[in-house]
């Protein structure tokens, strides 16, 4: 049976990838970060599974990894664990580069220094070409990071570059372009926007408040590229690949898929930081607490970032062609599915 160790297994991905792999037999291990509060809804369903265990640990702490990783000797490590929030890095980007970096690099030293033979893979993020110099981004497109996450990503993912061609270590990124799901954290904007849509139709708030509508996004479904995250570490080399769908939306589509999702028909008025949404029509049962003339959206110029990434697109024909994956869900299919849990 082999053995996998997850970082940030409590998060959308750590808990999807974990299924993924429990489906196919491993015994799996499961970092979790000590938290004053419960962080572990995700993986509630997976608790009292026999071939799943957690341990608490910290990206942060060499001690508590190199510990870990000598105990379970895995035979792969899936290092998601990350402060991942952007707009929330530059606040704090000090420790979003400690962990969202370093850590990937004291993760891949005490592989090194423990002799372990195991396969590694780190995920690396589409914020790394920030300000993009090529559309769609590639594998070979030049990276020039906009946000402390983007640039403590892009030290992580030439770490694993650096420990695969220096020690000949199984060593590999997948960078992902956003992916969402219904148990993307409530502070990213997907969620935001679906969760705040449901709760406006039963009144419980009155207003959504968002940063720029026209931001242009690559979305996919996290079982997807959980998926994809899993075939990389069973190729026959290691190799780094883009993860995304290659299919390009807005933030305000986002927003317009929602509320059709809920018989709310809205359109948009002004401009920039004036810019609001109104509720034209109504229909079903879905939003009793909705009528039209409401002002359902509105811009807080809080939640732009210092310096913007205002459109990012995937070309994953490397995946497709070398492992034979494909994504199967729609950003439309995908925000169905989570107004639905969202409403439920």
């Amino acid at each position: 049976m082999k053995k996998a160790l997850i970082t940030g297994v409590t998060g959308q991905d750590g808990s999807y990838l974990a299924e993924l792999l429990l489906d196919k037999r491993y015994e799996v291990h499961g970092l979790v970060r000590r938290s004053a509060t419960v962080n572990t809804q995700n993986i509630e369903h997976l608790l009292d599974h026999s071939n799943f265990t957690t341990h608490y640990g910290d990206l942060s702490d060499s001690a508590s990894i190199i510990k870990l990783l000598n105990e379970i000797k895995p035979d792969e490590v899936y290092n998601i664990g990350a402060q991942s929030h952007v707009r929330v890095s530059f606040d704090v980007p000090e420790y979003t580069a400690d962990v969202s970096g370093l850590g990937c690099v004291r993760i891949l030293e005490a592989i090194r220094t423990l002799g372990l033979d195991c396969k590694f893979y780190q995920a690396s993020t589409s914020e790394m070409f920030g300000n993009v110099q090529e559309i769609p981004q590639t594998e070979k497109t030049p990276f020039y990071p906009r946000s402390p996450y983007g640039f403590s990503k892009l030290l992580a993912h030439w770490a694993t570059v650096n420990y695969r061609e220096s020690y000949g270590m199984f060593a590999c990124s997948g960078i992902l372009f956003n992916h969402e799901s219904p148990r993307r954290g409530e502070k990213f904007v997907t969620r935001k926007i679906t969760k705040g849509i449901v709760d406006i139709s039963q009144g419980i708030q009155d207003c959504l408040y968002l940063g720029r509508l026209d931001t242009l996004r690559d979305w996919g479904h996290a079982k997807d590229y959980v998926r994809l995250m899993w075939m990389m570490l069973q190729a026959d080399k290691p190799e780094d690949y883009v993860i995304a769908t290659g299919v390009q939306h807005s933030v305000k589509e986002w927003i317009e898929w929602s509320c059709e999702e809920m018989g709310i028909e809205i359109v948009f008025e002004g401009e920039g930081k004036e810019e609001v949404g109104k509720v034209v029509a109504v229909t079903g049962n879905k939003a009793p607490c909705v009528k039209p003339g409401d002002i359902i959206i509105r811009i807080n110029p809080d939640y732009y970032r210092p310096a913007e990434v205002d459109s990012l697109i995937g070309d994953s024909s490397k995946a497709q062609n070398n492992l034979g994956w494909q994504p199967s869900v729609t950003a439309r299919e995908l925000c169905a599915e989570m107004i639905a849990e969202d409403f439920t």
